[in-house]
């Protein structure tokens, strides 16, 4: 093993805030390539057409997304840090196509709104979760719980089409991957304490890509449900 893969820094505490600022690196680019495609995607029928209009597409588009999520989880550490770096922003991009629904759907200053609140809730979160002292081990459970039980409500109202539990979903969601911020935030920084005084350069970005997968998707969790509120909001 070369010098330059052997360590990035001794010290836990400084190599810390570096994978924190990687992770909030990657995680803002993989959001401004997402919002980037979405708009584009949305402005160009050959897209909508493939993607979104055309049902096989759909499925082509949804099975890409989870077996890119799926690869980065479960092999990121067999794989070479270029690779997993490519995986997170394809993810981020075929998201775009996903979500460039929502310029179709909701009002500019609808998403302006809602992207401007997540912001300030996710920031304030991950500022809470590094300076925070707390041990949040017991949460595990029940955000499992809660997972599973907006999963199963929202199953449920696509056949009921309830507003009042869509609203219901909708506060219960954002709670529920505000919660999932500040755990996954204290869980990227327990792993790099888990190296101890030793980690290579791969090792750091590998897991600076991984924490920003899950903050990502945190984020965009919430920025859906505080759309969906602000969209009701707009509509009463």
């Amino acid at each position: 093993m070369n010098n330059t893969n052997l360590k990035v820094i001794g010290n836990v505490r400084e190599r810390e805030n570096t994978l924190l600022r990687n992770v909030y690196g990657y995680m803002t680019i993989g959001l401004i390539l997402t919002a980037a495609v979405a708009y584009f995607a949305s402005v160009t029928p050959a897209i909508i057409n493939l993607f979104l209009l055309n049902p096989a597409g759909s499925i082509v588009l949804i099975i890409a997304q989870f077996a890119i999520v799926f690869f980065l989880s479960s092999r990121v550490e067999r794989m070479s840090t270029g690779a997993a770096v490519t995986a997170f922003f394809a993810y981020a991009a075929l998201t775009g196509i996903s979500f460039s629904s929502i310029f179709i759907v909701y009002a500019g200053t609808t998403i302006w709104k809602a992207f401007l609140t997540t912001a300030l809730m996710f920031a304030g979160m991950t500022v809470y979760a590094a300076v925070s002292k707390k041990n949040i081990a017991g949460w595990t459970r029940y955000l499992m719980m809660g997972l599973w039980g907006v999963i199963i409500a929202t199953l449920v109202n696509m056949f009921l089409g309830s507003s009042m539990l869509d609203l219901i979903i909708s506060l219960v969601g954002i709670v529920l991957f505000v919660g999932l911020t500040v755990w996954d935030t204290k869980r990227i920084m327990e792993m790099n304490r888990e190296y101890g005084s030793e980690m290579t350069v791969s090792e750091h970005t590998k897991l600076g890509i991984i924490g920003a997968l899950d903050l990502y998707l945190d984020f965009l969790n919430i920025f859906l449900y505080v759309l969906r509120l602000y969209a009701a909001a707009d509509r009463d």
